[in-house]
């Protein structure tokens, strides 16, 4: 399941914090060294979280060995390996901060997580903050509008993929390779080398013919799984190679009039966005050497 970094910043008491939504996990991950900051006031909040780490380790904490890593930009512009932490993981570290602003801090996570909970009571949040995302990159409202369809129609597969018992983010990973590789005769991977991506999300770089072809093959994948009702991964498997193979064909026929291959090394990206993430792929380079 693909899935893409969304890196931003949240305002606390006029004071940034570097977060991510994790889609995956449906969890906000903030940066500790910005929220120690913040509530120690400290002018060396690194070496705070250091002594802090440490001491959690000799306590026999678990707390330090859960805490993940992200490449977030800093104040200089540059991207480093940065400690995050869950709304949960936050909370609890507060436990071991003496700060007046340990309580509004605590409330403002609520809103914080309170955002994303919204949009799964109405989902038009969602939509609707997509499209200003997307709107904000330099896609067309042809495109996005194509896109988010995609979202809905992959949403009813793995709907349907749970229904028949498939619940591993694995198992969910190797269908959906199967369904890409039956239509496009490229795996995910090869998939992403093609179009020169790494960590983008694949679909947000494809063109609108090749996200038709890739909701035809999802939405036929669905409807067959729900007419046979699978009850082994294997059939699961079949089921998304005949659905994939449907959407296939098409891409042949259309390969067969137009004599033009469909799927390409072609980003869809505005030129803006191209520049932008040239850009961003700079600093990153300069930062891994």
């Amino acid at each position: 399941m693909e899935k893409e970094r969304d890196k931003k910043s949240k305002i606390f008491a006029g004071k940034k914090i570097r977060t991510h939504w994790d889609e995956e996990k449906e969890k906000w991950l903030f940066s500790i060294v910005d929220v120690i900051e913040i509530l120690t006031e400290s002018s060396r909040p690194r070496k705070y979280w250091a002594d802090l780490k440490a001491k959690l380790k000799e306590e026999g904490s678990e707390l330090s060995e859960f805490i993940g890593q992200l490449k977030m930009i800093s104040s200089d512009g540059k991207y480093y390996i940065t400690d995050v932490a869950d709304t949960e993981q936050i909370l609890r570290l507060i436990q071991s901060i003496p700060s007046k602003k340990a309580e509004p801090f605590k409330v403002w996570l609520a809103k914080v997580g309170n955002e994303r909970i919204d949009e799964t009571h109405n989902p038009e949040l969602a939509f609707d903050r997509a499209m200003k995302t997307y709107l904000k990159k330099g896609y067309s409202k042809e495109w996005i509008n194509q896109r988010l369809k995609t979202i809905e129609v992959r949403k009813e597969l793995t709907d349907e993929w749970e229904r028949v018992g498939i619940e591993e983010e694995e198992e969910f990973a190797i269908l959906t390779d199967e369904i890409t590789k039956a239509w496009s005769d490229l795996s995910i991977k090869e998939y992403k080398k093609l179009k020169n991506l790494k960590k983008e999300n694949l679909r947000d770089n494809m063109t609108n013919l090749e996200l038709v072809l890739n909701m035809l093959a999802e939405v036929t994948t669905k409807e067959i799984s729900k007419k046979e009702s699978p009850s082994e991964f294997s059939e699961s498997i079949d089921i998304a190679r005949k659905g994939g193979k449907v959407a296939g064909n098409a891409r042949k026929e259309i390969e067969s009039i137009t004599r033009e291959e469909v799927v390409t090394d072609e980003n869809y990206l505005s030129e803006k966005e191209k520049f932008l993430r040239k850009k961003r792929k700079k600093k990153f380079l300069e930062v891994s050497n």
